[in-house]
């Protein structure tokens, strides 16, 4: 009996310690780690910098050329061209800040599938929902070409998006960003996370719980501030995505 009792004792103490590390936030570099010497948004230098700060994940923005090429942007154009209405022969030689030529997706998924960091795709709405599904197709293929559907997780601002994601990934984790829908609602449709605004969460903190009892991941974008970051970590949140993950990191380890 006392050797039944002392293992039970070991058992729950053994699940502390795991409920203990799966509810530490974790920090995400948003564009990845671009403060930084020879770094820029959405580079791949952006995306081995974050791999070298430790962090969980590093996020990026897609966008799809005229001629169904994904490549890594934040905005739907670049240099004054717009990227959905040009073939990408027209961008390859395109730089960006830090002297890379614009990244494609393909591009990403190789450096990043040497790297010890989460890749967090975000998928920019697109014109039509017609481009949408083109995008989310052609995207969620050549994740599972290259193997990585456990190592890349989704995030959009289009519910569309998000919608054909768990269609076509449903193991995949997918999370909606534009902070107007309930985490109840969403799982419904068979989206397993939010990524809200920091000021939607203050808002609405009663949705962190709900998400929580759902099985559903939280992450907030984008916190910089010491005190937000405090602040959300005391709140439970799964993710912090910043531009500043060594300040992050600091919070998140004490």
């Amino acid at each position: 009996m006392k050797t039944f009792k002392h293992s039970l004792i070991l058992i729950l103490l053994s699940l502390c310690c795991i409920t203990g590390v799966q509810a530490q936030t974790k920090v995400i570099a948003h564009r990845g780690f671009w403060k930084t010497e020879g770094s820029a948004q959405n580079s791949i230098t952006a995306l081995q910098k974050a791999a070298e700060a430790d962090v969980y994940g590093s996020e990026f923005d897609v966008q799809l050329t005229s001629d169904g090429v994904v490549v890594v942007n934040h905005d739907d154009a670049i240099h004054g061209i717009v990227i959905g209405n040009t073939p990408y022969e027209k961008l390859k030689n395109i730089t960006i800040s830090n002297g890379e030529k614009l990244p494609t997706l393909e591009d990403y998924l190789k450096a990043g599938k040497k790297l010890d960091v989460q890749l967090i795709l975000e998928i920019k709405p697109h014109k039509t929902k017609e481009i949408e599904d083109q995008a989310v197709e052609t995207i969620v293929r050549m994740v599972k070409k290259y193997k990585l559907t456990k190592k890349v997780e989704y995030i959009s601002f289009s519910l569309n998006i998000c919608e054909q994601l768990a269609k076509l990934t449903p193991k995949s984790e997918i999370a909606y960003l534009n902070g107007d829908i309930s985490p109840k609602e969403l799982k419904s449709k068979g989206i397993n996370g939010i990524d809200y605004h920091f000021n939607v969460l203050y808002k609405h903190p009663e949705w962190i719980e709900e998400a929580h009892n759902a099985k559903m991941k939280v992450n907030t974008w984008t916190v910089d501030n010491d005190k937000d970051m405090q602040r959300l970590i005391d709140m439970k949140v799964d993710y912090l995505t910043t531009d500043e993950p060594l300040k992050a990191k600091k919070l998140t380890n004490k």
